[in-house]
C-alpha cells in the first residue's frame, strides 16, 4: 500500500520508529494519492534539495501501521487529508490537516527545523 511519490515511504511500525531515531526532523505526509494530498507531497519532493538536515516521507494513510499517525493526539481533531506531522528529535513540534500551500510548509519547516 505505498503511495506514488518520490519520497522515502514509511510502511510499518519499525520503519516509523527507525525514521525518528535516525533523523532529527522529520515530515511525514500521512494521505493518499487524492487532491488535497499531491500537493503537499510536490512541495515536500521540491524542497528536498533545500532542506537537506528534514528527512521528507510518506505515509499511506489506509495502511494498517498508519494508525501511529491517525491515533496520534495532536491529529485528534483532524478532518481532512493528509495528516502533516513534524518531529524534531522524535518529538512532535507541530502538525496540519489538509491542504497545505509551499509557503505554508516553509513557514514551519522554518520556524521548527532552522
Amino acid at each position: 500500500m505505498t503511495l506514488h511519490t518520490n519520497l522515502k515511504h514509511i510502511d510499518s511500525e519499525p520503519e516509523y520508529n527507525e525514521a525518528l531515531s535516525e533523523n532529527e526532523n522529520v515530515m511525514i505526509c500521512c494521505g493518499r494519492m487524492g487532491p488535497m494530498c499531491i500537493p503537499v507531497y510536490q512541495s515536500m519532493i521540491e524542497m528536498e534539495s533545500t532542506y537537506q538536515e528534514v528527512a521528507f516521507m510518506d505515509f499511506a494513510f489506509d495502511s494498517p501501521a498508519a494508525h501511529i499517525i491517525r491515533k496520534l493526539p495532536e491529529c485528534s481533531g483532524f478532518m481532512g487529508l493528509p495528516f502533516t506531522v513534524y518531529y524534531k528529535n522524535g518529538k512532535i513540534v507541530a502538525a496540519t490537516s489538509s491542504i497545505q500551500t509551499k509557503e505554508q510548509i516553509q513557514e514551519i519547516l522554518d520556524r521548527e527545523f532552522t
